[in-house]
């Protein structure tokens, strides 16, 4: 059986850190809970380390999802988080808590506190707190708050991961054709040269690449990135930001899996923020600064402005034209049955799934695309040599 380790709190409020073996890690949980002990983390002892650029959000996660366990076990506000500080083994994440520590203390609430750390903690996550402050559930919504993250967390991680063979094949595609112009060519080029005969056209355009890539390869590595530099600095003006927006959502295939991706955010945040206590109108706001596309964001703001002047939501959002059908249906039937957060919860796993479909189906299209065009490339280059070869033998007869 795996050997799990585990952190948990007993009954007097000490840290315990240990190892145990079980069957699975909810049988850990359950034998730590017998013990009459608050389980905080239990994960086998032999699980894949987190990448260190990937733990400020899992940081987030984990300390939601601790602070929610703690405040549900009874402990009070600022003794959860000085156990936190204790239980957080990074100095930044120490700081970090040891800061929201000493300002609960001095008298400030969690979210403001949160608040004066607005590169950790967003917008989204503050007004969530400050909501079950005010309503009086802060351990609830603490743990509704984790679930987005991870939910969030795990469809990025997908994404990303569904990517990984198409750039390998893109990686083994530059390099193919950097040895064959940089290193091959040249050899046969100077063979041709010393045979001093005209070559096949196909052959002269090859050598003139390998020639220039020689020449000016630094060039060609250079001119991308200032490319993407100058790229980047035109997206900082809202015009050219919304242009390209817009080109993305209408392109094929493309555009699909870009509204999906939104629409999926758009539904987990509303829901998240709704079911926490957070008033339709504020969601939206920053419902808003959440979306990544600014041609639906500007659609979020229409939406917010017929939404104040009392016409709920469903129709605000079929009138815009910027979200699909099913979106806008089941928006409406969570309206009318008053699940509105709970129908766009369902909302956002729909979308997630057909975002993971939709990703799968592009790659299938994608893989098999950019395999035959590296056999193309490689092909053409080994024709144009044999082509040149094959006159020279001609001649020699």
């Amino acid at each position: 059986m795996p050997v799990f380790r585990y952190k948990a709190v007993n009954p007097a409020g000490e840290v315990l850190e240990g190892e145990m073996t079980a069957a699975s890690r909810e049988a850990i949980i359950a034998r730590l809970q017998e013990l009459g002990h608050t389980p905080l983390r239990a994960e086998e002892a032999r699980g894949p380390r987190v990448a260190p650029w990937r733990r400020r959000r899992l940081d987030t996660a984990r300390f939601t999802r601790d602070l929610s366990t703690l405040l549900r076990a009874g402990v009070p506000l600022d003794r959860s988080l000085d156990m936190l500080v204790e239980l957080t083994e990074d100095e930044v994440g120490k700081r970090l808590l040891g800061g929201l520590l000493q300002d609960v203390r001095g008298g400030s609430a969690l979210a403001e506190a949160m608040e004066a750390r607005g590169d950790v903690f967003s917008r989204f996550q503050v007004s969530m707190v400050r909501a079950a402050e005010a309503g009086g559930a802060l351990e609830a919504v603490l743990a509704r708050l984790a679930d987005f993250i991870e939910q969030f967390q795990a469809l990025k991680s997908s994404v990303k991961s569904a990517l990984v063979y198409p750039a390998i094949l893109l990686v083994v595609m530059a390099l193919s054709m950097l040895v064959l112009l940089v290193y091959v060519i040249p050899q046969f080029a100077g063979l041709f040269e010393e045979m001093g005969q005209t070559l096949p056209l196909p052959t002269r355009i090859v050598i003139g690449v390998a020639e220039f890539v020689r020449d000016w390869g630094w060039a060609l590595l250079a001119a991308p990135a200032l490319a993407g530099l100058a790229f980047q600095r035109l997206l900082q003006r809202p015009e050219i930001r919304r242009r390209r927006d817009a080109w993305l959502l209408g392109l094929p295939l493309l555009g699909d899996l870009v509204l999906k991706i939104q629409v999926s955010i758009f539904a987990r945040t509303l829901g998240t923020l709704l079911s926490s206590g957070v008033p339709l109108l504020g969601a939206l706001a920053i419902v808003r600064d959440t979306l990544d596309n600014r041609v639906l964001a500007e659609a979020v703001d229409g939406i917010t402005d017929r939404a104040r002047e009392g016409e709920g939501l469903a129709g605000p959002l079929r009138a815009s034209g910027r979200f699909p059908p099913l979106a806008t249906h089941l928006i409406r039937v969570g309206e009318e049955s008053g699940q509105l957060d709970g129908m766009l919860a369902q909302l956002a796993e729909i979308y997630d799934r057909e975002t993971r479909t939709s990703i799968q189906r592009l790659l299938t299209l994608l893989e098999p695309v950019l395999i035959i065009t590296l056999g193309l490339m490689v092909g053409g280059i080994i024709m144009s040599i044999l082509m040149a070869m094959l006159g020279l033998n001609e001649l020699a007869f």
